[in-house]
């Protein structure tokens, strides 16, 4: 994205934010792939068969983010990252209203080391990732939000630094805490399913 389109993005958050007529429309397209290709990093980790396709993700979340009130839009980075977990947070419905229908039978299968490139040979399900998150949010909130917005909106260091408002430094001292915690509690869900 040029930084002309990135200016255009974080002018039209603002119209957006304060109510102009249209600014949605004129957002979609400038913001279009940039969700299009996180939807699809999304899909990807889903089975092949799943019912929702990255089309259809990117446009449920985009009615969910132009329709948000109470949201100051900081930038495009924060715009993409709170995309990425409106994303998660569809997917995850899908998958805990999915598997409520089969009563307990499998979910998606999401293989974390493609994502994070820590978690040696584990493959958890989507839905224990968000239990987990859920629960590094309760005792850490900000590793939280790293992890939101490093391993599922695919920010880089900076982008994230810069929309919590934090130094890189800091930033990537919380990612490795917040990887190590999840690798303790990712382990003992597997050694309970042994």
């Amino acid at each position: 994205m040029s930084d002309n389109s990135k200016h255009a993005v974080t002018q039209l958050l603002s119209e957006l934010q304060h109510g102009k007529a249209g600014a949605a429309d004129q957002l979609l397209p400038l913001v279009y792939n940039e969700l299009r290709r996180i939807a699809g990093a999304y899909m990807r980790r889903e089975r092949a068969n799943h019912t929702l396709q990255a089309t259809a993700l990117v446009h449920e979340a985009y009615l969910q983010l132009v329709d948000q009130t109470r949201v100051d839009w900081k930038n495009r980075a924060h715009f993409f990252g709170v995309a990425a977990q409106l994303m998660r947070r569809i997917l995850v419905e899908h998958a805990r209203a999915n598997n409520a229908q089969k009563r307990g039978g499998s979910a998606n299968k999401l293989s974390l080391e493609e994502a994070i490139n820590y978690f040696p040979q584990k493959e958890m399900t989507l839905v224990a990732l968000d239990d987990s998150l859920k629960e590094l949010e309760k005792l850490d909130p900000r590793q939280s939000k790293i992890v939101e917005l490093r391993f599922f909106g695919g920010l880089t260091t900076d982008e994230v630094s810069e929309v919590m408002g934090i130094s890189t430094a800091t930033i990537e001292r919380e990612w490795r805490a917040a990887r190590a915690w999840l690798h303790s509690q990712l382990s003992d869900l597997k050694a309970l399913d042994s």
